[in-house]
């Protein structure tokens, strides 16, 4: 048995109390937990973040900077 009897009645409550069966008591928990995991590691994470730090970004005011965007996309013609 994978669980003990003590865990099961457990399950049993809290299922019953969502008004589920147990099986789709713990379909529903993994795949809550499949979400919540990470994408990906924290070195992988850190890595990603050094790399970008490398690059140059274009900064300012976010209003001159929607406003470049637009120019640019209206003298492309993609308007």
């Amino acid at each position: 048995m994978v669980l003990d009897e003590e865990e099961m009645r457990e399950l049993r409550s809290v299922a019953q109390a969502h008004h589920l069966t147990v099986a789709e008591w713990v379909r529903q928990a993994l795949r809550r937990a499949r979400r919540e995991q990470p994408v990906m590691d924290g070195e992988r994470k850190i890595q990603c973040v050094r790399e970008s730090a490398a690059y140059a970004y274009p900064t300012g005011d976010i209003e001159d900077l929607l406003e470049d965007i637009e120019r640019g996309r209206l003298e492309s013609g993609d308007a």
